[in-house]
């Protein structure tokens, strides 16, 4: 239910994601995106797994550079992210 490194379309661009992990129903539960302990992470990192997620629709959204980890849930409604303080727990 984890996919890591594969292929995927962006505004027709060919883009590459880190790790995916799924719900069973095929849904996607979580993107993960990981930077080099040397890459901060700022907006541009943000921007750049949102971007992803307009194709995947993920509940959730992780960030990482080794060091600094953050986690957000999806409101797509409102077309925005919430940040959360950590990881939400996987339930089947």
């Amino acid at each position: 239910m984890i996919n890591a490194e594969k292929q995927l379309k962006v505004n027709d661009l060919n883009k590459r994601y880190d790790i995916v992990a799924f719900h069973p129903d095929g849904r996607i539960f979580l993107i993960v995106e990981c930077k080099a302990p040397s890459v901060s992470i700022n907006q541009e990192t943000f921007d750049q797994i949102a971007r992803y997620n307009l194709s995947l629709n993920a509940d959730y959204l992780m960030i990482t550079n080794g060091l600094d980890h953050y986690f957000c849930r999806m409101d797509f409604d409102n077309k925005t992210y919430h940040f959360l303080k950590e990881i939400p727990n996987f339930e089947l």
